[in-house]
């Protein structure tokens, strides 16, 4: 993949997983690749295939199945939807609808800082995100540059990967952490009981981070990093740079004490008062939301993305499982325009 383009298919790839066509490749990581592909009706999805070592673990699609069952219990505006699965196959796959856009790390690496009007924009979408997360009893947990990708749609948060229900006790995994230490709460790189407010914590580290570009805990080795957000309590990060009213709401999410943050809905109000909207409209009008240069490179993903015709014949037509796919476009349309 080139400036967030899907790359062409390897000599090894396959050409089709369980009749979806694969088009191209998204990204390959640590759990499998993802590649391009779209349904019979043209809607673009970005399908993930497990690699196979995993698949061999039956303690890991066990997690796989919970990934899926978590992601769908959960929507809302700018929250990726679960269209498709195959959790029992020789090679797990989940399917989500693809979005032509940037993951905010890339941007900020490529472009630099967002700015503030963008980053209250996307702040307040994320946190309406997360209140749908939270609402419907999950906490995220990853909530970091590379899982929020931004689109001439608005922002979308990604990856429900390692997500867990907000009543579980303990985040460890054989003795370790599971997340990004970078991005964790203080309770969370503590090794403490979490609930959403460690979300909100989350958030206000990549907000910070957007409208600068650097970590408002510094630079460093990740665990050093999450030692220093351990003790937010002592030596809270400076915020004195930051305009307000961002510096306030950073302020507010960066609480040491998860009782003192407000709720993702609070955040939410917050951004939209920030911005001058009138009764959460204008929070989604997306025209003309990213730079030009940032804009100028997500069109030309979403022109690279478009359906084409191909030689190839799939075994069969896949049907889309989640109701939620029927909505998808229309869903993109209601948050790309006013209402």
């Amino acid at each position: 993949m080139q400036d967030g383009v899907p790359g062409p298919l390897r000599a090894d790839d396959p050409q089709e997983i369980s009749g979806y066509v694969l088009r191209g490749r998204v990204g390959e990581g640590g759990m499998g690749t993802v590649y391009l592909s779209h349904t019979r009706g043209g809607q673009p999805v970005a399908l993930k295939v497990i690699r196979r070592e995993h698949a061999q673990s039956a303690a890991f699609r066990v997690r796989f199945a919970r990934e899926v069952a978590t992601a769908r219990r959960v929507s809302g505006y700018h929250l990726v939807p679960v269209v498709d699965h195959d959790a029992e196959g020789p090679l797990p796959w989940l399917a989500t609808h693809y979005v032509p856009g940037l993951p905010l790390d890339t941007v900020l690496d490529a472009h630099g800082p967002l700015p503030t009007s963008a980053v209250l924009r996307l702040t307040g979408c994320l946190a309406g995100a997360l209140d749908a997360v939270h609402t419907a009893g999950v906490i995220h947990r990853d909530i970091k540059p590379a899982n929020l990708l931004l689109a001439a749609s608005g922002p979308w948060l990604l990856d429900f990967g390692i997500a867990r229900a907000a009543d579980t006790r303990t985040l460890t995994t054989a003795g370790r952490l599971v997340g990004s230490p970078k991005n964790m709460s203080p309770e969370h790189a503590l090794g403490r009981r979490l609930t959403p407010a460690s979300d909100v914590f989350a958030l206000g580290l990549l907000a910070a981070e957007a409208a600068t570009g650097q970590h408002p805990y510094g630079r460093g080795h990740a665990l050093a990093v999450a030692a220093r957000i351990a003790g937010t309590d002592r030596e809270p990060p400076r915020l004195d740079h930051h305009p307000e009213p961002l510096r306030r709401v950073l302020r507010l999410c960066l609480a040491a004490r998860p009782a003192e943050r407000p709720t993702a809905a609070d955040v939410a109000e917050l951004c939209r008062q920030s911005l001058g909207t009138d009764g959460g409209r204008d929070l989604r009008d997306f025209g003309g939301w990213l730079p030009d240069p940032v804009a100028s490179a997500v069109a030309r993903i979403e022109t690279a993305t478009r359906p084409r015709p191909t030689s190839y014949t799939p075994t069969y037509v896949p049907t889309v499982r989640d109701p939620l796919a029927a909505d998808w476009p229309h869903r993109i349309r209601r948050a790309s325009a006013p209402e």
